[in-house]
C-alpha cells in the first residue's frame, strides 16, 4: 500500500473520532424539558425533612435489614412507600458561615451550601464573581448534607450551634484551620456533638460526629450523606469545553473499582445498591466536583436517587447500636472544590484522583494520567503551561525519535525515485494492477518498505487523543495564559492564529510528501487535509492546537532535513532508467 495513502486513512480516521465525538456530546444533551421531569420512587424520606412546595424535592432510602445493618439504598427492595422529600429551610440563626483562604460558605448541622471557590473566577473579566458550586437557591439547588436516623426511621432533632459558637467565622493570619460546632439540643435523648474543619488551602471538609445515647434505653441508628442537585443544562457548542466534559454521579468501591452515571441515565439504568467499605461518591462536572469520602473502615451503601428535578447520591451508615450511655464515632471528608490532582493526591483515598476523568476510554485515562504528570513537572520548570506543552512535544519527539526517522527516511526514498515511478505510470497507462504490481517490484528490488513511514502515525494519533483529553479536564489550565494573545489554553484561540498556522505547516508537509501512484481523487482529498484539519482545530482548546503546530513545525524541520540527505541524487548522478 502507497504510504501516502496509509496516512491519508489515518488522517481521515483522526477527522472521524473528533466529528463522532461531537456528535456523541450532541446525542448526551437531553431536552431541558425531560431533565425537568424524570423522577423514579424512593424507599421512602429521610426522617426530619418534610415536603416543601417551594424546593427542589429529592427523595432517598428509608432504613431496612440489609448487609451489615445498613440501610437499603434500593427502592424495589423496601415495603414502605415512595415518597420525595426537599430539606426543611434551615432557620438563619441556625447557619454559619465561614471564609478560609480558598473557600466561603454557609454551613448548618446537617447541610453544607453557597461554597464558592474564591481563587477560581467564573471568567477572566476583572472583578468577576468567584465560582459557586453549591448553591441552596432552588433555581440552582446544590447541596451537600448529612445527619442520623434511629431505628425504623424515627427522626433525631436538628443540630444546633454550640452555644460559644460564633456565626461568622474566618481563618485568621498565622492559623492553620479552623472549626465549626453543632450540638443536639438541650434534653435531647442522643446527643450529637458535630464539628466542621476547614483546613488551610484545602478543600477537604473533615466532618466528626459524636453519637451518645442518653436516653436510658437501647438506640440503633446510622448516618447518612448525600449530594443532591439540579443537573446544570449543558449546551451543545464546539467551543465550549464544559460541553465535553462528564456530568453525573461517580462512586468508587475496592471490589468494583471506579464507575459512574450521567444524569440522564439515572432512572434508564436501574438502581444502585452496593455495599462499599473505603469508597466515596460524588457530583462530577467540567473542572469541579464534590464528594463525601466516609470513614475508610465503616461501611455504607451507595445509591442514587432522583424525583422531580433533582438528582442525587447518598451513602447510609455505617449503623450503630449502643447501650445506654454509649458512644460512637464517625468521621468523614466532604470535598468542595476543583479537580487538583495533586490536592486530591494528598487525600490518600484510594481511587480519588479518578474524579479527574480524563477520558472514558481506559488507555486515554491512564495516558492523560502520565501526560499530566509530566506536564506538571515542566510547568514546575518553566512556570508557563504553554512553554510546558511545547516542551512536552520536544520530550515525545524524542522518545519517538526511531519511529518519526524511519517514517521520514522512506518518504525521502520514495520521494528520490518518483522519476521513476512517473515512468512506470506512463508505460502502464490505465492498466493500474500491472502498475501497482511495477511499483512494488521497485519497491522490493530498492529496499523501500512502502509502509514503513506509517508506524509513527498511530502512537502519534493516540498521544493526541490522550492530550485532548487532558487539556480538557485539567482545572490547572483552565483560564491559563501562554503568551500574547493565548490568554487561557482551554478556549479557542480567539483570532485563529494557531489553526491558520497549522494549515501552513501541514501544506507545507505535504508538499515533502511524494503523490506519485495516487489517483486524482485522492489527491484531491489530500489537498483537502490542511484545510480540513485548520477547521476543525479551529473549535478546539488553544493547548491542543499549540501542540499539534509544535508537533507539526518539529516535523516539518525533521522531514525536511532528512529529505534533503535521502531523497536528492547525488551531484552530478541522474535517476536510473526502469
Amino acid at each position: 500500500m502507497n504510504q501516502t495513502r496509509t496516512f491519508l486513512i489515518f488522517a481521515w480516521l483522526m477527522v472521524a473520532v473528533l466529528l463522532w465525538m461531537q456528535w456523541g456530546k450532541d446525542q448526551e444533551t437531553p431536552p431541558p424539558q425531560a431533565a425537568t421531569e424524570t423522577s423514579a420512587p424512593s424507599a421512602g424520606a429521610l426522617p426530619g425533612m418534610e415536603p416543601d412546595a417551594s424546593a427542589p424535592t429529592i427523595p432517598a432510602a428509608a432504613p431496612m435489614a440489609g448487609a451489615d445493618d445498613v440501610p437499603s439504598a434500593t427502592p424495589a427492595s423496601s415495603g414502605t412507600p415512595a415518597a420525595t422529600v426537599a430539606p426543611v429551610p434551615v432557620a438563619s440563626d441556625h447557619r454559619v458561615s465561614v471564609t478560609t483562604d480558598v473557600l466561603t460558605l454557609s454551613l448548618d448541622g446537617g447541610n453544607v451550601f453557597d461554597a464558592q471557590l474564591l481563587q477560581y473566577p467564573q471568567t477572566r473579566d476583572p472583578g468577576s464573581p468567584p465560582v459557586k458550586l453549591l448553591d441552596d437557591d432552588p433555581a440552582n439547588y446544590y447541596i451537600a448534607r448529612s445527619g442520623w436516623i434511629g431505628q425504623g426511621g424515627a427522626t433525631v432533632p436538628e443540630l444546633v450551634p454550640a452555644a460559644e459558637q460564633p456565626r461568622q467565622v474566618s481563618l485568621a493570619d498565622g492559623q492553620d484551620s479552623v472549626q465549626v460546632s453543632f450540638v443536639s439540643p438541650p434534653g435531647a435523648a442522643v446527643r450529637i456533638h458535630r464539628t466542621y474543619t476547614l483546613t488551610r488551602g484545602s478543600y477537604a471538609i473533615a466532618v466528626h460526629d459524636e453519637v451518645v445515647n442518653a436516653s436510658g434505653q437501647p438506640w440503633q441508628g446510622y448516618v447518612f450523606r448525600q449530594l443532591a442537585r439540579i443537573p446544570p443544562e449543558k449546551k451543545s457548542s464546539m467551543t465550549d469545553p464544559a460541553s465535553y466534559s462528564f456530568a453525573g454521579a461517580k462512586w468508587f468501591s475496592a471490589a468494583d473499582g471506579y464507575d459512574g452515571r450521567k444524569f440522564k441515565d439515572f432512572v434508564d439504568d436501574g438502581p444502585l445498591d452496593i455495599t462499599v467499605t473505603g469508597g466515596w461518591i460524588a457530583l462530577l462536572q467540567h473542572h469541579f466536583f464534590t464528594a463525601w469520602i466516609p470513614q475508610k473502615d465503616q461501611a455504607a451503601r451507595f445509591g442514587l436517587t432522583t424525583a422531580g428535578k433533582v438528582d442525587g447520591i447518598h451513602a447510609m451508615g455505617p449503623s450503630f447500636s449502643l447501650a445506654p450511655g454509649g458512644t460512637a464515632v464517625s468521621d468523614a471528608r466532604l470535598w468542595v472544590g476543583p479537580k487538583l490532582v495533586s490536592q486530591l493526591a494528598a487525600q490518600d483515598v484510594k481511587g480519588l484522583e479518578r474524579a479527574v476523568d480524563y477520558s472514558r476510554f481506559k488507555i486515554f485515562a491512564v495516558l492523560g494520567q502520565g501526560l499530566f504528570w509530566v506536564l506538571a513537572k515542566l510547568h514546575a520548570l518553566f512556570g508557563n503551561w504553554g512553554w510546558a506543552i511545547i516542551a512536552l512535544v520536544c520530550m515525545l519527539k524524542l522518545v519517538l525519535f526511531p519511529l518519526s526517522a524511519a517514517q521520514y527516511k522512506s518518504t525521502a526514498k520514495m520521494r528520490r525515485f518518483q522519476p521513476r515511478i512517473a515512468q512506470l505510470k506512463e508505460r502502464y497507462g490505465d492498466d493500474k494492477q500491472k502498475f501497482q504490481t511495477a511499483m512494488m517490484e521497485l519497491y522490493k528490488k530498492e529496499k523501500i518498505n512502502p509502509v514503513g513511514g506509517c508506524l509513527p502515525v498511530l502512537p502519534q494519533m493516540i498521544i493526541f487523543m490522550a492530550l485532548y483529553w487532558m487539556l480538557m479536564e485539567s482545572v490547572e489550565l483552565r483560564q491559563a495564559p501562554w503568551t500574547l494573545w493565548i490568554q487561557d489554553l482551554t478556549a479557542r484561540d480567539p483570532y485563529f492564529i494557531l489553526p491558520v498556522l497549522n494549515i501552513a505547516i501541514m501544506w507545507s508537509t505535504q508538499k515533502l510528501t511524494p503523490m506519485s501512484g495516487m489517483d486524482p481523487m485522492q489527491q484531491k482529498m489530500m489537498q483537502t487535509m490542511p484545510l480540513i484539519f485548520g477547521v476543525v482545530l479551529a473549535f478546539l482548546p488553544a493547548g491542543l492546537v499549540l501542540y499539534q503546530v509544535a508537533n507539526g513545525g518539529l516535523g516539518l524541520l525533521q522531514q525536511w532535513i532528512i529529505t534533503r540527505k535521502y531523497a536528492d541524487p547525488p551531484h552530478g548522478a541522474t535517476p536510473a532508467k526502469s
